[in-house]
């Protein structure tokens, strides 16, 4: 019997999905805050206050539950540093969880970005896990206001949650980058294609 692949690719118009073992890793163009998962991820601050951008639609689909939440968060740790994150419950979001995790803000690129925004990601799959979720959608962390490349951050993102998906300590089952536009989606796309050597190997 020829064993069965590691991994598998399919892409159809705007989606991608890469089968990883028996997870599955994938992209699409859309709005997260409409997206059904157990887990959504956040692009947060530090101070989890809410803000623009990502973090403002989560807020505003979700209702004022989780700004509640948040609230008696940052009384016991005060701010969330970057390459960390926290969850709350979902509110009115279709999720039982939303994972706010703090993004770094892009200089030079040699100052401990790529380390920070891995941690995010990995972060968002740990706490996934802690929950019991077992599908998670993810947004372009640090790639708005906070001025990352997104090329380079999809490198970043992509690698992260492969890994965390292909080691054997994740019970989540699925996560998927939900997209903001085609740009995004093509250098999520570019990133996960390029990653598909590594996974056979």
């Amino acid at each position: 019997m020829v064993p069965a692949p590691k991994y598998n690719a399919v892409m159809l118009e705007a989606e991608l999905k890469l089968c990883i073992k028996d997870r599955e890793l994938s992209l699409v163009v859309g709005d997260i805050t409409k997206i059904p998962a157990d887990a959504i991820g956040n692009a947060a601050n530090s101070r989890l206050a809410g803000g623009g951008g990502v973090d403002g639609a989560i807020h505003r689909a979700g209702g004022p539950a989780i700004m509640q939440e948040l609230d008696q968060i940052r009384a016991r740790i005060g701010q969330c540093p970057a390459g960390d994150a926290v969850a709350t419950h979902a509110g009115r979001l279709p999720a039982q969880w939303v994972i706010h995790a703090v993004g770094p803000v892009y200089g030079d690129g040699r100052s401990g970005e790529p380390l920070a925004l891995r941690s995010c990601y990995e972060r968002c799959v740990e706490l996934s896990d802690e929950l019991g979720a077992r599908t998670l959608t993810l947004p372009a962390i640090s790639t708005g206001v906070y001025g990352y490349p997104m090329d380079l951050a999809a490198k970043v993102a992509v690698s992260a949650v492969a890994t965390k998906l292909s080691g054997d300590e994740t019970r989540v089952e699925r996560v998927t980058f939900v997209l903001f536009d085609d740009i995004a989606f093509r250098r999520f796309a570019d990133a996960t294609l390029d990653m598909m050597p590594t996974l056979a190997s």
